[in-house]
């Protein structure tokens, strides 16, 4: 019975791991125009919400608020960046995980400015 049990096993392992042969990482090669690309959508997406934290209009608005509508502005080039990493055949999952996390990080540095600038105004340093 022992080795029923065992053989059964050791068969149900070997599907495992060949299912795990297919979602395995498969290599993409991504041309130098295209990294250039890519690094041209980061840069202006950082460059649109540096400038959109600068309009007075967001410095009146509650600092998570003013973060929402900033990042919200700024998602075209979010866009832009995705259709590349599409057109170079990146899987999806890849191309969106690397959006999110720079989503994230902007994000979070737009944050904490909003935050300083509202700390400030609250202290009475700037006006």
């Amino acid at each position: 019975m022992k080795k029923i049990i065992f053989l059964t096993l050791l068969m149900s392992m070997a599907n495992a791991f060949a299912e795990d042969a297919k979602n395995e990482w498969q290599n993409t090669t991504i041309s130098d125009e295209t990294i250039a690309k890519i690094q041209e959508a980061k840069y202006q997406y950082k460059k649109c919400a540096s400038d959109e934290m600068l309009k007075p209009d967001y410095q009146k608005l509650d600092s998570r608020r003013g973060t929402e509508a900033i990042t919200k502005q700024c998602e075209p080039f979010l866009a832009k960046m995705r259709e590349v990493y599409l057109a170079q055949k990146v899987p999806e999952v890849v191309a969106d995980r690397h959006l999110k996390q720079l989503r994230i990080q902007v994000t979070r540095s737009v944050l904490q400015s909003m935050m300083f600038s509202e700390a400030a105004r609250a202290s009475g340093e700037q006006k």
